[in-house]
């Protein structure tokens, strides 16, 4: 089965399907780590406000050319407000170094703000153009659909936790269904599928790794991954999965693994 490096977004925009998570990475760690990425061909950087990196991966690409990187940033919570969305924006955009934000998220919904609210500061910002496509993170079904009614532009992403312990299908079908990528963060359940015996069986048959295989599965699943990594062997490592497929026998045994338990304790 081929996969695509890049997805068409509603809106017209394209989103590469492999990037560079960045959570807990900070300083000179997460510099260090950008640029390298960038140099091995990474293009799809996500960050977020809560982050704290902002700085730190607007200095590493610095000397890269700025049109050739997609870069998602995520508005915290507390900062959901109309003119807190614009000012959380504008500071995001000045720590980049940057004049556009590719893509712009809701990081976490609250129910202290109407979400409308939100919506109408994201819409400025598109009409403005520091932020060239709208999304959102952690929406359920329900709080997506509600969205998507809402909003009177496209909402083209949702970004959500997604691998084979947390296979959500019936959202994703949802997300398909309306012409939202899904973009999975955690992909390798942070670390805890590396062990599963399962995963292992199937990687060994490929000659492949379990990370490797956790990460075609998402693919093959039309999703966008964003795995952390911070050895030069390991970022290689996951983007050596275009080259070769999952048979089908394969996808259903790594569905089965799915759990009701989350592999995250804490938010993201």
């Amino acid at each position: 089965m081929r996969v695509q490096t890049e997805y068409r977004m509603k809106d017209g925009n394209r989103i590469p399907s492999v990037g560079l998570g960045t959570w807990s990475l900070k300083g000179a760690e997460c510099r260090r780590v950008v640029k390298m990425a960038l140099k091995l061909g990474y293009r799809h950087i996500d960050t977020a406000e809560m982050y704290g990196n902002e700085a730190d991966i607007g200095a590493a690409m610095k000397d890269f050319d700025r049109s050739k990187i997609f870069v998602t940033s995520k508005v915290r919570g507390e900062n959901l407000r109309y003119d807190d969305v614009i000012e959380a924006c504008n500071r995001s955009l000045d720590a980049l170094g940057t004049g556009y934000l590719d893509l712009y998220l809701i990081h976490w919904p609250v129910e202290e703000v109407p979400l409308e609210e939100t919506l109408k500061a994201f819409r400025k910002l598109l009409d403005e153009g520091k932020i060239k496509s709208a999304g959102v993170s952690n929406f359920d079904k329900n709080l997506l659909e509600t969205a998507l009614k809402m909003a009177d532009f496209p909402i083209t992403v949702n970004q959500v936790e997604f691998h084979p312990y947390k296979y959500r299908k019936n959202l994703l079908d949802f997300c398909k269904d309306s012409d939202v990528v899904v973009t999975a963060y955690s992909p390798l359940g942070v670390g805890k599928l590396l062990q599963d015996k399962v995963i292992n069986e199937v990687a060994a048959r490929y000659n492949m790794t379990a990370a490797q295989v956790c990460l075609r599965w998402s693919l093959q699943k039309g999703v966008v991954v964003i795995p952390k990594a911070s050895s030069e062997a390991h970022l290689k490592e996951n983007l050596d999965i275009f080259s070769w497929s999952l048979s089908e026998q394969d996808m259903k045994k790594l569905d089965s693994l799915t759990k009701s338990k989350n592999t995250r304790k804490r938010r993201k």
